[in-house]
């Protein structure tokens, strides 16, 4: 996606200059991650949308061909068994554009992120 060209400045304007095949399912992933956590803070960071407390709990991206979510390393390793059918690196997956985007999954790994967040935060201030 080639938004060096116009950055934008909130999640919405992401997606009105992602890719066109890409911006049905950004809309859907944002209401997705928007539901499962709605007092997070809504960011652009890196040119990517991005969900955060005191630090990115998730970033998402779209792309010509499918999106991209990142919700770090830990939650891959966490989630393994349920992303097998999905293209992953290190701390990303790929969802194709000619797939259904898997809500429950998504939901569950937002959720593991915000506890996972907490819990170091708390480990932090004991």
């Amino acid at each position: 996606m080639d938004t060096r060209k116009k950055k934008p400045k909130s999640i919405s304007e992401y997606i009105k200059i992602a890719p066109k095949e890409s911006q049905t399912m950004l809309r859907e992933i944002y209401a997705i991650i928007q539901k499962s956590i709605p007092d997070a803070t809504e960011n652009i960071k890196w040119g990517m949308p991005a969900f955060s407390y005191d630090r990115i709990l998730v970033m998402f991206a779209g792309f010509k061909h499918h999106i991209g979510f990142y919700p770090t390393p830990s939650a891959l390793r966490a989630f393994a068994k349920s992303l097998t059918k999905y293209k992953t690196a290190k701390g990303s997956i790929q969802f194709p554009l000619d797939k259904e985007l898997p809500v429950s999954l998504i939901s569950k790994i937002v959720k593991f992120r915000v506890k996972e967040n907490l819990e170091k935060d708390d480990k932090w201030r004991s």
